[in-house]
């Protein structure tokens, strides 16, 4: 299963990366909804921009046909272990 992390770096499948900033409720359905951020300078939102997805679209498995040249991971948004560099 994926999991959600606050402040995590998530891969999208399409290859861009985007930090989770949190979690927030649809005030008419109560769904819960990711607000993410994208961490690279896009011609279509611009620069860091923020977005809202349904968590569980956030979470979901991706169709094999959605990539099928390349499968590289199983979910739409991966969570990516980085590690500092920074730290010794």
């Amino acid at each position: 299963m994926n999991q959600l992390v606050i402040h995590g770096i998530y891969r999208h499948y399409k290859g861009d990366y985007y930090i989770v900033e949190d979690i927030a409720t649809h005030s008419e359905t109560g769904e819960e909804l990711v607000i993410y951020r994208g961490l690279y300078d896009g011609k279509k939102f611009g620069q860091h921009h923020l977005c809202a997805r349904p968590k569980d679209m956030f979470l979901e498995e991706i169709a094999p046909e959605l990539c099928p040249q390349n499968r590289i991971q199983k979910y739409r948004f991966e969570l990516q272990n980085i590690k500092s560099v920074a730290e010794h």
